[in-house]
């Protein structure tokens, strides 16, 4: 079931989500509706706040790119996106990488603003899983890019919050124009 995605200006969007603490059929359902909202929106992730709840939840799919990660390690292992996609998680925690690199990111919960956000280039992620397991990711490209946008969305954090201040600036009029078409 596709799920509405709740646009700038949505208090939801600037919470500190609560942690995931009850798992089972209803979190399965949730996930499955979020894959299909964010595959139906051509994202590559969407997290909970995204579509009004204020849970420490996301799903992520970037297998549409098999070459978009130079390395990726899986509790320690090798291993494929294929193997991994698409990803939902609850209650992570990220380490940054030292490296940091600049690339285009977008929301869809911001819609038609597009703009350069400095990250750094590798994370490592512990991501729960909704069976109770743990994955351990080691990623680079859009993958720890995507991991770290979305677990920003947690945080209560947005893309255009990590922009430089020349681009905070540039965007300022945008967003002030989405908030008011969107009548926050």
């Amino acid at each position: 079931m596709l799920l509405p995605i709740v646009q700038y200006g949505d208090p939801v969007l600037r919470k500190k989500c609560r942690p995931v603490t009850e798992t089972g059929a209803k979190l399965d359902e949730l996930i499955a509706n979020m894959l299909e909202t964010m595959e139906d929106a051509q994202g590559v992730g969407l997290a909970a706040p995204q579509v009004g709840l204020d849970l420490q939840l996301a799903v992520i799919d970037v297998s549409h790119d098999p070459e978009c990660v130079s390395y990726l390690k899986v509790n320690g292992k090798d291993a494929e996106l294929a193997d991994i996609m698409p990803l939902a998680f609850i209650n992570p925690t990220l380490e940054y990488g030292e490296e940091k690199d600049i690339e285009m990111e977008g929301c869809l919960s911001i819609e038609k603003i597009r703009f350069e956000v400095r990250r750094p280039m590798d994370v490592k992620a512990t991501l729960p899983q909704a069976d109770g397991s743990t994955l351990v990711i080691e990623t680079d490209g859009l993958l720890s890019r995507a991991l770290q946008h979305e677990i920003d969305h947690l945080n209560g954090i947005l893309f255009t919050d990590r922009l430089s201040a020349v681009g905070k600036v540039s965007v300022k009029n945008r967003l002030k124009r989405l908030l008011a078409e969107n009548g926050k």
